[in-house]
């Protein structure tokens, strides 16, 4: 597998060694070791599984406390994936990064604790899976504005499909509020 440093720091983007032939496809999906030995530390203790139909706009969630670490990919369909740096003391701190995942590369984008994470489909359908590193939490659920200008992500939808609580985030000077004090 490769594995390359994004640019927002410890968010990784790993392409997996993908052997086809006749018959399909076969690749590896995640090794705990290999994945140490990339810089992938956590040890990931729950997977999710979305299905969400073209132009669903989830985000931009994050666990508030300990955080949560995401391995994310895509098995079906097409998504554009996006991480916000919310940690305070980042020299990124409120930048955003966006890129496309799908079923065809086998890309995976890992996330560690400390960044808001989002994504819309740009297929008809995507299913997308996610180990995460700590167990769902209701009581330490966020959600910072998916359309926030002051963080200006360029999504390429226009008139999303959301949830309530996504139609209800935070937004991000208020989150900045909320963790100075």
């Amino acid at each position: 597998m490769e594995v390359v440093d994004l640019d927002l720091s410890g968010l990784k983007l790993i392409k997996p060694r993908v052997f086809r032939d006749s018959r399909g496809f076969f690749l590896e999906t995640y090794q705990a070791s290999r994945y140490g030995a990339a810089g992938i530390p956590e040890t990931f203790v729950q997977d999710n599984h979305s299905r969400s139909v073209r132009g669903t706009l989830r985000g931009l969630h994050y666990q508030s406390h300990p955080g949560q670490a995401k391995l994310v990919r895509v098995v079906s369909g097409r998504i554009f994936d996006v991480t916000l740096d919310i940690r305070p003391e980042s020299p990124t701190f409120g930048r955003w990064h966006g890129l496309y995942l799908d079923a065809e590369a086998h890309h995976q984008l890992y996330i560690p604790v400390g960044f808001a994470h989002g994504f819309c489909v740009t297929s008809e359908v995507a299913d997308v899976l996610y180990k995460v590193s700590t167990p769902y939490d209701a009581r330490t659920e966020c959600t910072i504005a998916w359309n926030d200008p002051e963080i200006g992500v360029d999504w390429p939808v226009q008139e999303p499909v959301l949830s309530a609580r996504d139609q209800n985030g935070e937004s991000f000077r208020d989150f900045v509020r909320r963790i100075r004090g």
